[in-house]
């Protein structure tokens, strides 16, 4: 019998930073506004609901934090439309950190499911491109801003 396969949206890259350093960006807004979101209700902690926002588009998003593994692991669901994401870091030296990305659970069906997986699997690599410029070289470079420039102008 054949394995069905979950649609899964994957993006991944090393940042030259320790684990601990990568780990956290994603858990403390204050950095993470730096290359991803404009605005976090709080910190990730596991069994909160976070609303993360993109100012600069006017929308929201309620974010449930399902698990964190400190310097491994953090799942949370979004609330529109409800998927799961897992950010999952590997050191691979002291000094480097591998981050996988991962997106599943979607209810579309079809063309709207590609367009969903092209979308996420964009967007997902722009936020790690944005991290790795920010914790590499401390550069702002408003990717996520400037994605949708028709919108955020």
């Amino acid at each position: 019998m054949a394995e069905i396969k979950i649609p899964t949206v994957e993006c991944q890259m090393m940042i030259r930073k320790p684990v601990s350093t990568v780990f956290q960006a994603f858990i403390d807004p204050a950095i993470t506004t730096k290359f991803w979101f404009t605005k976090s209700s709080g910190q990730l902690e596991t069994g909160k609901t976070i609303i993360w926002e993109w100012e600069m588009y006017g929308v929201s998003d309620n974010i449930k934090v399902k698990e964190i593994i400190p310097n491994q692991k953090v799942t949370i669901e979004w609330d529109n439309p409800a998927t799961t994401v897992d950010f999952e870091f590997t050191a691979l030296t002291v000094e480097t950190t591998y981050v996988i990305i991962r997106n599943y659970g979607f209810s579309q069906k079809g063309d709207d499911l590609i367009e969903v997986i092209k979308n996420n699997t964009g967007g997902f690599t722009t936020v790690l491109d944005g991290l790795k410029d920010y914790l590499e070289f401390g550069i702002e470079l408003n990717l996520v801003k400037d994605k949708f420039p028709e919108i955020s102008c």
